[in-house]
């Protein structure tokens, strides 16, 4: 006889969902955790309190303090109240299955809803429309061009901090050329009016330094024949390109064209979720993220005008568990990777995160893992994470997973965090390393380093070796805002593993982990009261431009809504007013606002109705332009809108054109050039200093600089001078590998070089603007020596100068073949500007390739 009770569809009284858990009313098993923490008891109860009605809310619940159970408790308090149907989402379908569990633990009525919707099991699908039981789903099935799910009055969407990964990407067509050459090559083809021929030629041939790196942004709602084109291309194209084109092909004249080498990327700027029926007509959306970042990421990662942040009520987080970070680029010896495969060896058991593809992530797990210990994948653990947690040995090396995976006690004790998750799609690395809007990016990356460093820590009790590994992500903790950024106890773990790594001896490295990884009396006498000494003057400062960020979300996310919907005048001035905002940023924000008054004037140009309006259009773009100054290098290359008068040149592009077109003019020796441009590159492929810094000089001259090494001690290894407009002096370090810091000697030295060729050109300061560059594979800084350098002293890499070299050689072989012939003066300057313009190669393009990494920080 089947057991019997109320409806619960007449009750009048409900518990509030803290009491609905406490009461003993859910049918809990003896697996269920003991108790809810003190936190998550209060985020509950704030929740029932003050935010029943708010349409968009964001949880705060930091990595391993627990986001499943606040989630399932608050969504099974609605689903009682008899409110409708309630969907539980996650990015995954394995974190879909782990919450599955934990609701059956805790006794909440659920049921999953993951792949394709005609395998799902009626009754179940049934249960969940008809609100009898929570529908456990993913991202995935709520955003794509045709969801199955029921309208929801609740959507709770776990992990949320990772909404732009698995929401925005779903809105737009990505090809990856190694994937699919074919479609690659016909999108390309549609393409081409936007492009030179010697750039087709260039994407169409093999990789090369200049070619390869690089991502274009292309509006080809600029030219309505290429637009026409592009829609037909893309709707002719299969599976998967089809169902991909079909979130994007109504709104496919707002989309964004990112173009490189490697791959297309075809998206709006946001996400247009509000022609999604199922999160947009929910009566209710709460976000649980482990990061309530004030910079607007989560509004414009799910394309919602305005989200309300709830943070954790008490003042200081729960704490989930202590981590050791170790940086072995930074340790004596030279060799990060062995000292990396040495600290993997010292349990046979890490998980290995990376932002590279799935091959380059797995082929960097097996290199870290000992001859007879298993490397896993993502398809090892596609049905759930036990098949490696309770493997007693292994590595498992995942891509672009740096949130959702749980692996607490002894399942893992060893993380590694390969390189800087700063470029997770080709929006984000155009947004980085062209339009200089890393400010937009830095809560998307510190929350992905965060989350990837607290996989293993789970619990307060939890403990693991986190391994920072690579220069680029060594780098970014090297930088002081970076770390005032993180909470003060990951700001203390970073500064004690920072401080115990610098220098030192690897095997003295692998004792300390050794005692951490016991935990015992020595660690806890020995080290945990230093990394409390570390805690104690730890405070929290967000990132420069936050707010700003913050608070120009809105109209950028209602900006990018208008204009999937073809309102062009509207969008226009929506992004205007968000342009207006994010200035107040300042100097952080700079890139960013410049390409937000880009977008504004091309699209207030597509709608404009008179001169009036186009013109304005037209004064937007010369504001983008001054706004990103040389930062913009990006805006050189696009096309400009009808009726524009050309941007003038700067003074110093002026003096490398005109050298340039002398040199042209007199007598060449192809040959002899040619050969030139290549012992150039070779001595820019050597270690050797003497031939390095040849090399440099070579490159000025090709450049159109004065190129000279300058006689005398202490003097620069090569200078470029621009007339009087601008100089630049160089540092050459090639022979210093990128183990360890860069030497507080060679940033005194960088400082003095400017003012030394002043006084040996007889002139009493050099020109406003002019950078001091030091060329060195160490590209972290100590953050003790960094205020040392003077505010125009920069580093870069040498793989930096190799493009470059690539860029001016592709540039002269084109000029060689094509200007030679060309009469008349202004003519041929004209063709060299578009031509170096094109390959990146003004000097203001290249100052700015050169000046990525300033050395000072602040100011």
């Amino acid at each position: 006889m089947a057991f019997q009770g109320k409806n619960k569809r007449t009750q009048q009284q409900f518990p509030s969902p803290e009491e609905l858990y406490l009461s003993g009313t859910l049918p809990r098993t003896t697996a269920a955790v003991d108790a809810l923490w003190v936190h998550q008891g209060d985020v509950i109860r704030a929740y029932a309190e003050r935010h029943l009605e708010t349409a968009d809310l964001a949880l705060e619940l930091p990595t391993g303090t627990g986001k499943t159970i606040p989630g399932l408790l608050l969504a099974e308090w609605v689903r009682r109240r008899s409110e409708g149907p309630v969907i539980y989402a996650t990015p995954t379908k394995q974190l879909a299955r782990q919450v599955l569990a934990a609701a059956r633990r805790e006794g909440v009525p659920s049921h999953l809803l993951i792949g394709g919707h005609k395998s799902w099991d009626l009754v179940e699908e049934s249960a969940v429309a008809g609100a009898e039981a929570i529908g456990i789903t993913t991202y995935s099935a709520i955003f794509n061009s045709s969801p199955k799910l029921p309208e929801p009055r609740l959507i709770v969407l776990d992990d949320a901090h990772a909404g732009e990964q698995f929401v925005g990407a779903e809105y737009g067509v990505t090809i990856h050329r190694h994937r699919d050459g074919e479609a690659y090559e016909a999108v390309l083809g549609a393409l081409a009016p936007f492009l030179s021929g010697l750039l087709l030629q260039r994407l169409r041939g093999e990789p090369d330094p200049g070619a390869h790196h690089q991502v274009r942004l292309l509006l080809p709602a600029i030219n309505p024949k290429v637009l026409s084109k592009l829609d037909a291309v893309l709707a002719a194209l299969p599976e998967p390109y089809k169902f991909q084109f079909a979130m994007i092909r109504t709104g496919l004249a707002s989309c964004c064209v990112y173009l490189s080498y490697g791959g297309i990327q075809i998206r709006p700027m946001m996400p247009p979720t509000f022609d999604n029926r199922i999160f947009s007509r929910a009566g209710q959306r709460i976000y649980l993220s482990a990061t309530l970042g004030s910079g607007g990421d989560l509004e414009r990662a799910f394309g919602r005008a305005q989200i309300d942040r709830m943070p954790l009520p008490t003042k200081t987080p729960p704490r989930s568990g202590r981590r050791l970070f170790v940086f072995p680029d930074l340790t004596a010896g030279g060799d990060a990777l062995g000292l990396a495969r040495r600290i993997v060896g010292v349990t046979n058991k890490a998980l290995v995160l990376s932002q590279e593809t799935l091959a380059k992530t797995k082929a960097l797990a097996s290199v870290l893992a000992a001859d007879s210990v298993q490397v896993m994948g993502r398809d090892d653990v596609e049905q759930g994470l036990d098949v490696f947690a309770q493997a007693p040995t292994g590595v498992l090396g995942l891509a672009n997973r740096y949130d959702g995976l749980d692996l607490p006690g002894e399942a893992c004790r060893i993380v590694v965090l390969g390189g800087k998750p700063d470029a997770v799609g080709l929006q984000e690395k155009f947004l980085s390393q062209r339009a200089e809007a890393n400010a937009a990016l830095a809560e998307r990356l510190r929350t992905r380093i965060v989350q990837g460093a607290g996989r293993c820590t789970r619990g307060p009790n939890d403990y693991a070796v986190v391994v920072v590994l690579g220069s680029d992500i060594t780098r970014y903790f090297s930088r002081p805002e970076n770390r005032a950024a993180l909470e003060p106890e990951l700001q203390a773990e970073v500064e004690f593993g920072w401080q115990n790594s610098r220098g030192a001896n690897p095997d003295e490295v692998i004792e300390n982990i050794e005692m951490f990884l016991e935990h015992e009396d020595s660690w806890r006498e020995d080290g945990e009261p230093l990394v409390a000494e570390f805690r104690q003057d730890a405070v929290k400062v967000e990132s420069p431009g936050a707010d700003a960020l913050g608070d120009s979300a809105g109209p950028e996310v209602d900006a990018c809504h208008l204009a999937f919907q073809g309102e062009w005048v509207a969008a226009s001035e929506q992004l205007q007013e968000a342009a207006r905002r994010v200035g107040a940023g300042g100097e952080s924000t700079r890139g960013y606002r410049g390409l937000l008054l880009y977008l504004s004037g091309v699209w207030l140009h597509l709608g404009a109705e008179d001169e009036i309006q186009r013109a304005r259009a037209r004064e937007l773009v010369r504001q983008a332009a001054a706004a990103s100054d040389v930062r913009g290098i990006w805006l050189k290359e696009m096309p400009e809108l009808p009726g524009t008068e050309e941007v003038p040149l700067t003074s110093m592009d002026v003096v490398s054109v005109n050298a340039i077109a002398t040199r042209l003019r007199g007598r060449l020796r192809p040959n002899r050039v040619a050969d030139d441009l290549q012992k150039m590159r070779e001595a820019l492929a050597q270690d050797d200093s003497t031939i390095y810094e040849g090399g440099l000089t070579a490159l000025g001259s090709f450049l159109g600089a004065e190129a000279s090494k300058p006689k005398g001690q202490g003097r620069c290894d090569s200078a470029w001078v621009w007339g009087t407009a601008i100089w630049m002096t160089i540092e050459a370090k090639s022979e210093q590998h990128s183990d360890g810091l860069l030497p507080l000697h060679d940033i005194r030295q960088a400082n003095t070089q400017l003012d030394q060729l002043a006084a040996d050109r007889s002139m009493d300061h050099p020109p406003a603007g002019s950078p001091a560059i030091i060329v060195s594979n160490r590209l972290a800084i100590d953050p003790q020596h960094a205020p040392a350098a003077n505010a125009n002293v920069y580093l870069a890499s040498t793989e930096t100068i190799e493009q470059i070299a690539g860029d001016i050689s592709t540039v002269w072989s084109d000029l060689l073949t094509s200007a030679t012939g060309i009469q008349a003066d202004q003519t041929l300057r004209q063709y060299v500007r578009s031509t170096m313009t094109e390959h990146g190669c003004l000097p203001s393009q290249v100052i700015n390739r050169l000046t990525q990494n300033r050395i000072r920080p602040g100011d």
